[in-house]
């Protein structure tokens, strides 16, 4: 089965368009190499997929004839990806957080709102 196929029949990607470009970009490997989409799969090969900013490790259990639903997925793959790389990616999200500085750059919707709030609280005073 060719691998763009079975990404989309396991459910990693939701077309088999996306699993392709994918694989276009090197985001797939197999045995830490980049594929093609229509390389050829087998069981027992591991499988790395980059999405998110997450690096997913699959490794191939069974081919299956189509597209599965999401309940049985797990009988054709086994997601063997460390922990480690959720965590990671969620101190990802809390740095983005405090990554702008205020006062610097354009100003967010809630620096506008305060910005309009004081504006309207000198006026009334006056």
């Amino acid at each position: 089965m060719r691998i763009d196929k079975y990404l989309w029949c396991i459910r990693v990607f939701k077309t088999r368009n996306i699993a392709t470009t994918a694989c276009k970009k090197g985001q797939v490997k197999i045995e830490n190499s980049n594929v093609k989409p229509s390389k050829d799969i087998y069981g027992n090969e591991l499988i790395t997929v980059r999405k998110n900013q997450i690096n997913y490790q699959i490794k191939v259990l069974d081919l299956p004839e189509s597209r599965v639903g999401a309940k049985i997925v797990d009988l054709y793959r086994k997601d063997i990806t460390p922990k480690e790389a959720f965590e990671k990616n969620e101190l990802l999200k809390f740095a983005k957080d405090y990554y702008r500085k205020k006062g610097t750059g354009r100003p967010t919707k809630k620096d506008r709102r305060d910005i309009e709030g004081y504006q309207e609280d000198t006026t009334e005073n006056l």
